[in-house]
């Protein structure tokens, strides 16, 4: 039996298909390189924008047929086209779908499998255990066969949904209120894949300083009974202590909830890498207030001031919203100017794209043209890429520690501690090493250099 999974959007659903696929083969589930080829089809969806809901919406025409032809296929959907709703809609809009899994939740897979007798009768009594175990926290991960070994970064997601609601945002709509996993099940899990060979995770939160932190206010905030550190300060002390990881990460960050003490871990602790996300959005205040982000424009300055003044040599990644409703000509300016001032190592930059439930959606016309939109992403888009170029060309010449990934057209690849992507060529195999590599060229989005010397890992 064979499974297909295609997953579309965010790093979250990246760490839900490999749980899926997990849990799969547990189940005595192979993978299929092609859905057409596989018994189980499973689409991991995105709404975050109308172009990926679209692109959803034609993989979903395409399996149609492919249903007709083989009945016997077991479809199933999952994600944030589906969420933490009634998916009855759906179910009448797409009849030849099977199961609808909301996001990070596998379980409604398993159980049909099991109820359709989809699994050898040796592995009911499993499937059952995995369908309970498997649904929204899971803590006891074993990678798929062919990643066992060969995966040398993962996710793990820390807080599950959302519940700031910026108004052009859907993700709480989709994935539910604000929900942190347990610190036990995370250190199971981080400490499992350390034991399959993963170097380096990332921690994933839509808003993953809010760690631990339901019901409180403000940066710093502390439930009662939770000691003298943030939650996410002391798990990062945690993972820190287990052996076999080398490298930390965490993202996305929210301005409002970024704590000093929080940028203090990031530059005390060795294995957290100095590489900071945190999205701007906008560079207006006006703009800034209609989207609900909560935070002025002066505000975003002094942070990223203190990221800078607390941790030597960081980068920072932002994210940029074109085009949102009533964004003037000098409004886009603004954002434009903050840009231009602060220049970031990287910045995410997307046209407003209207999601429905979204206060946003309803309450503003989408008054920008799609044409303006465009000329404002590709307006910022090239004043990063000018940016970023400058950024890297300081270290042509200098010699920087990158954790090697795997390889790409026969060039190995991995990233810097400050998330610069890297390639070289060599002839041994680096996959999971550190290689002290001396950078050759430089470019806004990548660098390439030779070896200059190395750190084998322990496997």
């Amino acid at each position: 039996m064979r499974y297909y999974i295609w997953t579309i959007g965010c790093q979250m659903n990246v760490a839900d298909s490999r749980r899926l696929a997990s849990a799969l083969e547990r189940l005595g589930y192979v993978p299929a390189d092609r859905a057409e080829d596989a018994d189980v089809i499973v689409l991991n969806t995105c709404v975050v924008r109308r172009s990926a809901e679209d692109r959803v919406y034609g993989r979903l025409g395409s399996l149609k047929p492919l249903k007709k032809r083989r009945p016997q296929v077991t479809i199933g959907l999952m994600g944030c086209l589906v969420g933490v709703r009634d998916p009855t809609p759906l179910r009448r809009r797409f009849p030849w779908v099977d199961v609808f899994m909301p996001p990070s939740e596998p379980g409604p897979l398993l159980d049909y499998l099991a109820e359709q007798g989809l699994v050898d009768e040796g592995r009911a009594l499993e499937t059952a255990e995995a369908a309970r175990r498997y649904r929204l926290q899971d803590s006891a991960l074993l990678l798929p066969a062919h990643e066992r070994g060969r995966l040398v970064s993962a996710y793990i997601p820390i807080v599950l949904g959302c519940s700031h609601a910026c108004s052009y945002c859907i993700i709480p709509y989709r994935r539910g209120p604000e929900r942190s996993r347990p610190v036990e099940e995370i250190l199971t899990e981080a400490r499992a894949l350390a034991a399959q060979g993963v170097k380096e995770i990332t921690l994933l939160g839509q808003i993953v300083d809010r760690y631990g932190l339901e019901g409180t206010q403000g940066a710093g905030g502390k439930k009662q009974g939770m000691g003298s550190r943030l939650p996410l300060v002391d798990l990062l002390h945690q993972i820190h202590e287990i052996e076999g990881l080398e490298r930390i990460r965490f993202l996305t960050s929210h301005p409002n909830w970024m704590a000093d003490e929080l940028l203090d871990a990031v530059a005390e602790l060795p294995k957290v890498c100095e590489h900071i996300e945190v999205p701007v959005q906008a560079g207006d205040d006006e703009v800034l207030a209609r989207m609900r982000r909560g935070y002025t424009a002066d505000d975003y300055r002094r942070l990223i001031a203190r990221i800078r003044e607390r941790i030597p040599g960081v980068s920072i990644t932002t994210d940029v919203i074109v085009g949102f409703p009533g964004e003037t000509e000098a409004q886009f300016q603004r954002t434009y100017d903050l840009l231009a001032e602060l220049r970031f190592d990287k910045a995410h930059i997307a046209r407003y794209s209207p999601r429905p439930q979204t206060l946003a959606a309803r309450r503003f016309p989408d008054d920008v043209p799609a044409e303006e939109k465009e000329r404002r992403r590709k307006a910022l888009d090239d004043l990063q890429a000018k940016i970023a170029a400058e950024i890297n060309a300081q270290l042509l010449g200098q010699t920087v520690e990158v954790l090697v990934v795997g390889q790409k057209k026969g060039r190995w690849w991995g990233r810097t501690r400050t998330h610069k992507l890297v390639f070289f060529e060599d002839g041994q195999d680096w996959r999971g090493r550190l290689a002290q590599v001396r950078i050759t060229w430089t470019g806004p989005w990548s660098l390439i250099g030779e070896i200059r010397d190395s750190q084998v890992l322990d496997a």
